[in-house]
Parts: structure tokens; C-alpha cells; sequence
């Protein structure tokens, strides 16, 4: 809004004959000359002047100083005779507004800041960005913060704690009804995104995949950071202490491995994590629309390819150790660590069902029947499943069940360093494999007197 500007005259070593000034400064200068005499003449003290005009005694004497040596002049507020050199062309606040008004009212603050200033030309800083937005009533002012937290420290290496986490939340604005998990890991170190990928929920396999592309990205972390979910840990009572003796797939391969696993019992405990997962929320859900993406396998491709290296690059920190804690891999093989795995027992058709899946088990040499066995069926990252029995493989699978020829995977090795035979796989199945016996003549067997005394 535009004011009308009025030329002040006086004492030309005082004011700038030529200045000119808005209508509301020349009231508010009468009304300070108005009180400043009501104090002087003693109709009111100078406490209550004070009050009057929400000044302090300071201010007061100032103000008296600088009205008995320049007159009414020396009480106006000199720094709106001009205006800044700096000040904002009001044409440029107008497209700002509408900028944000007619296509990134969803977006938060700070990455609204970000795109206005790459994409579009915006020279605002961050913090005049916001106070014009918030006086165009766009933008709620937030609430101040409670009581005071300290926040934990970072670990000092890189890989010395690797957090992990799953964010259930509705990525895809176009889709409403897809709630798809975004299962992300990140450094405490670095807050580099070690992984991120959307599932179509938070499972076991969902949480191995992100595990096996970490450590053979970047090795075997010191220790993991995650919730008391139900893949993670298990917890006799709700709410109460986790069970480090009964662990769940995720907590034995981490054994394996040699990795801490850090249960967490708040939020804020794992506030580092929580705070990556609402930059996802708040970032990933506009990006995601404006590349007009709605399936999965795309997302996942724009996730890896596109928003990863430019979050990394944003949000990253360097390590107060440059040392690095991970371990490397090198020739370990993922199928060995992570796989899901339940105990079944071979029905008297030689079949096991798994999820939904008849795996037919087809006959070994050395055995008539598998019937009433107790094996493990186990389901690898690339879907694909094997029975076993101990360390002997009993069948490969693919993901529908249907038989796969080649080697076994976890074929227990023989004195040679050769896999054990077929031949000799019934003792590992625990039953003594059937040997013929002699065959008796057959007058021994029908027991005639003659034949008795031939064979005495």
C-alpha cells in the first residue's frame, strides 16, 4: 500500500528541505510533540508519557533533547525520509505471492526457497521469503518450541551407526489410496541416505534388501538403529524392554554379521532419522508429482537416479573422523545372511506349503520318502526358495514354486571340500539307510526236517 508523502521544512543544518515523508510518521511526530508538552507544562508525569506512548524513560529525554534544539523536526523518525536502496520492487512481492499461491502452496518453506531461487529467479533470502508470505496470510506463523532438548552428538566415523526406518505415508497426490513404505537408511555420522526404497509394506524382506545393498555398497556397519518393530525385535510386553535372547530374522543375521542392533524406545531418541523421514514426506511427495510419476518401479527409478545425489549433496555433513567404521564385505555372499525362514513339516505327499506355495520335494537316493521331516523353508532376496533340512538342500524354487536345477545353495561339504553325495545325505536326515538282507533258501524258510539237517 502506497502512502502520501508530505515535504518537511526547518532548520536547513537539520532537515533536508526536499525529504519527504508519509502522512503516519508526520501523526505519530504530532502526537509525541502533544505528550512531550502535556509532560513539560506538569498536566502529566513522565512515567505516564511513557505509557502513553509505549516508550521508555530513555527515549523521553530524547525525544525533549532534540524538540528544544530542532523543533517539531527533530522528533520525526529520519529513517523513513527514503526509501532503502535495498528495498524489494513491490512488483517482484506480487509474483513471489503469486507464485506460491497459484502452484507450490503445498510445499514447505524451505523448499519452496530452494525451487523459487533455482528455477525461477528469485533473489529473496530465505527469511524475507517467509515474513512476506506469512504478512500475505499464506503462511502460518509456527509455534515457538517447548522446553529445551539437547540433541545427541553424532557418532564420529562414518558407518560407526547406521539408523533405519520405514515411513508408511501417501507418496503418490494423484493416487490417494496407494500408501506405499519408504524403507530409507541413513548415516548418523554423515546424515548421508545410504538407501531408500519404496515397498509395498514394512516386511522382513523389504528390511533385507535395504541391509544386503548397504553392505555391499559400503561394507558392514558397527551397529544398527531402529524402532522395536516386529521384524526387529521381539517384545514380551507391549511397550516394555525387548527380548535379546528370542531374535527375529533380522536380529540373527545381524548376529551373523557381527552388527550391534540398538533398539529405540521414543521418537526423539531416534530424532535423526524422524527428521529424514519428514524431509521425504515433505519434498519427495511435490517432486514425485510434478514428474507425473504413479507406479512404483518408476519411483524407485527417480528416487535412486534423481533425488538421492541431490539430497545427499544438500543435507550431508563431513565426518568429525575421517576414518571409515565400515568393514568391507568383500567376497560374502547376501544369500548366506539374509533370508526369511519358517520351520514346516513334509506332509506324506513330499510337499511343503510356504505362503501360499505347494514346494514338491522330489525323491533322494538312499530314502523312500521325506514324510514327516521337520525343515526350514527358507525365502532368499531375489524371491526365489529352498528347503533344507540342517545344511542339506532338499529343493531350490522359484518364486512360484516351480523346481529350479543347479547347484544347492549352503550344500554341506565333505572331508574333500566336495559336497556331500545324495548317497550319503541319509544320515544327515537322521534314518539308517535300508541294507539287503541275505536271502534264505527256501527250504529253510518253509522249514522242512531234511532241509534243517542239509544245512546242520
Amino acid at each position: 500500500m502506497s502512502w502520501p508523502l508530505y515535504k518537511v521544512s526547518g532548520d536547513a543544518g537539520r532537515v533536508n528541505d526536499q525529504a519527504l515523508y508519509p502522512l503516519t510518521e508526520l501523526e505519530r511526530t504530532m502526537k509525541v510533540q502533544e505528550v512531550l508538552m502535556r509532560a513539560i507544562a506538569g498536566k502529566i508525569n513522565w512515567y505516564q508519557a511513557a505509557e502513553i506512548l509505549g516508550s521508555s524513560m530513555r527515549s523521553l529525554r530524547r525525544w525533549k533533547k532534540q524538540m528544544e534544539e530542532f523543533g517539531v523536526d527533530g522528533l520525526i523518525d529520519r529513517r523513513r525520509r527514503q526509501p532503502s536502496q535495498k528495498k524489494v520492487p513491490l512488483e517482484e512481492v506480487k509474483r513471489v505471492v503469486r507464485l506460491y499461491a497459484d502452484r507450490f502452496s503445498h510445499y514447505n518453506m524451505r523448499h519452496f526457497h530452494q525451487i523459487a531461487r533455482r528455477d525461477h529467479g528469485v533473489k529473496f533470502s530465505y527469511t524475507l521469503l517467509r515474513t512476506v508470505l506469512q504478512e500475505a496470510g499464506l503462511v502460518k506463523k509456527k509455534k515457538g518450541r517447548g522446553r529445551h532438548r539437547r540433541r545427541r552428538e553424532r557418532r564420529a566415523c562414518f558407518g560407526e551407526m547406521v539408523h533405519l526406518d520405514g515411513s508408511t505415508h501417501r507418496w503418490i497426490r494423484r493416487r490417494p489410496d496407494l500408501r506405499w513404505t519408504l524403507i530409507q537408511m541413513v548415516d548418523d555420522a554423515t546424515s548421508q541416505a545410504l538407501y531408500a526404497q519404496f515397498e509395498e509394506g514394512e516386511t522382513t524382506l523389504g528390511v533385507f534388501r535395504a541391509l544386503s545393498t548397504v553392505v555391499e555398497e559400503h561394507g558392514i556397519p558397527m551397529s544398527l538403529y531402529t524402532d522395536r518393530a516386529g521384524w526387529a525385535f521381539e517384545t514380551p510386553q507391549a511397550g516394555g524392554p525387548v527380548d535379546k535372547t528370542n531374535l527375529t530374522r533380522v536380529g540373527q543375521a545381524m548376529k551373523r554379521l557381527g552388527v550391534e542392533h540398538i533398539p529405540s524406545y521414543s521418537p526423539e531418541a531416534r530424532g535423526r532419522s524422524e527428521r529424514v523421514n519428514r524431509t521425504y514426506q515433505d519434498r519427495l511427495v511435490n517432486e514425485l508429482d510434478s514428474a507425473g510419476i504413479v507406479t512404483i518401479e518408476v519411483a524407485n527409478r527417480y528416487l535412486r537416479e534423481t533425488y538421492l545425489p541431490d539430497h545427499n549433496t544438500r543435507f550431508s555433513v563431513g565426518p568429525r573422523d575421517p576414518e571409515s567404521a565400515f568393514v568391507p564385505a568383500g567376497r560374502l555372499d547376501p544369500r548366506t545372511l539374509f533370508y526369511e525362514e519358517e520351520d514346516r513339516m513334509v506332509r506324506k505327499d513330499n510337499t511343503v506349503s510356504f505362503d501360499g506355495i505347494c514346494l514338491q520335494i522330489s525323491k533322494r537316493p538312499g530314502r523312500t520318502t521325506c514324510a514327516g521331516l521337520q525343515v526350514q523353508v527358507r525365502r532368499f532376496l531375489d524371491l526365489s526358495l529352498a528347503i533344507m533340512k540342517g545344511v542339506l538342500c532338499l529343493g531350490t524354487y522359484g518364486p512360484t514354486g516351480d523346481p529350479v536345477s543347479g547347484p544347492r545353495p549352503m550344500e554341506a561339504a565333505g572331508p574333500d571340500g566336495k559336497p556331500h553325495t545324495d548317497a550319503v545325505s541319509h544320515k544327515a536326515l537322521g534314518r539308517r539307510k535300508r541294507t539287503r538282507r541275505p536271502q534264505l533258501p527256501q527250504a529253510l524258510l518253509l522249514g522242512s526236517p531234511s532241509a534243517l539237517r542239509a544245512s546242520a
